[in-house]
């Protein structure tokens, strides 16, 4: 297992002039390296204050340079640890903000570009012998979800782009967003050279629904009085406070709350360390090792969980079952990755 730094670039300052950006983001990217992070994704591709709408690739180049020369000043003799990620036409972190009509796929033409631009800026600020260490190119193989939609993966798309790397043997393509893509989906992006894929908030998505079928459970169990009420005090945090997700959802005011609780984009999960959510969470799992799990029950809220369980593979513990909820995600990346290409067939 490694530790990597996703989006590090300017985006958290891009209401301010480029120049105060890059310092905030050199700053980010040090400490990053000093913690230990190893893999670290260069996003320049975001517009500071006073930049054009999309900046050119010339100054995605030279900003990500900026932030490797950062990094490897803050690794010291250990800089050679470094992996560096780059791209031009990076996704924005946790899916699409609006409702999508189809995504593109990277041209090759732009992705060879975005090659060209980032060589020639390592090479012209001294930094060629890093090059090597530039492991992934960031491309957008037509993959995104917003709220409550899953745009997927078609291979027939991206055969030029494929080609791109063969001039790069020691570079591989990542794919942000491929959360909620289907296992098939997921095993032709390995086979395609998408060797990095991201997930984040298909993880934490699969945990909500598992904790929310655990309440559900709890209601037919526990007394009124002492269950956790986890899903309402969920949504009475996030209607307290609302920065997380306010700016992401649309619509009525129940058009809000279903957002709130099921979007593919789940804004719910930066709200699971708060105080009293996270209180919720434990009585939960207390009030269920209390009273058990009866199969049935277990069968109707978690029927994958219910198998294992059946089959010798799983306790009939909250948490355990909890925790398994999240790998069945993991078990699809995981079989994408070995899947050969006969049972592609």
């Amino acid at each position: 297992m490694i530790l990597g730094g996703d989006h590090l670039g300017p985006n958290r300052w891009r209401d301010r002039p480029p120049h105060e950006a890059m310092t905030e983001a050199e700053d980010l990217v040090a400490a990053y390296v000093r913690a230990g992070f190893t893999k670290i994704h260069l996003d320049c591709s975001f517009s500071c204050a006073g930049d054009p709408v999309s900046p050119s690739d010339d100054v995605v180049a030279e900003r990500a340079v900026q932030l490797v020369r950062a990094a490897e000043a803050a690794a010291g003799p250990d800089a050679d640890r470094l992996r560096y990620v780059i791209g031009t036409e990076v996704p924005v972190p946790g899916g699409a903000h609006e409702t999508l009509d189809g995504v593109r796929p990277t041209t090759a033409s732009a992705a060879t570009r975005t090659l060209a631009r980032h060589r020639e800026a390592f090479a012209a600020h001294g930094l060629a012998d890093v090059w090597p260490r530039v492991t992934a190119l960031v491309v957008q193989p037509g993959v995104e979800f917003d709220h409550v939609q899953v745009v997927a993966y078609r291979r027939e798309l991206t055969e030029e782009l494929r080609a791109v790397l063969d001039t790069e043997p020691g570079m591989v393509f990542e794919a942000h967003s491929t959360d909620y893509q289907t296992p098939e989906a997921l095993a032709a992006l390995v086979e395609d050279h998408w060797a990095v894929l991201k997930v984040g908030p298909g993880l934490t998505f699969a945990l909500r629904e598992a904790l929310y079928a655990l309440a559900a459970i709890e209601a037919e169990l526990v007394p009124e009085e002492r269950r956790s009420r986890l899903p309402e005090v969920v949504d009475r945090r996030m209607r307290a406070e609302p920065s997380q997700w306010e700016g992401y959802y649309e619509g009525t005011d129940e058009e809000r709350r279903l957002a709130r609780t099921y979007s593919y984009s789940d804004r719910v999960r930066y709200y699971w360390p708060d105080e009293a959510i996270d209180a919720a969470v434990t009585r939960l799992f207390d009030n269920l090792a209390d009273s058990g799990i009866p199969l049935p029950l277990l069968s109707a809220h978690l029927p994958e969980q219910y198998r294992r369980v059946r089959g010798g593979q799983l306790a009939v513990d909250p948490r355990a079952l909890t925790i398994d909820r999240v790998r069945d995600v993991l078990r699809d990346y995981d079989h994408a990755c070995r899947t050969t290409d006969k049972e592609l067939v």
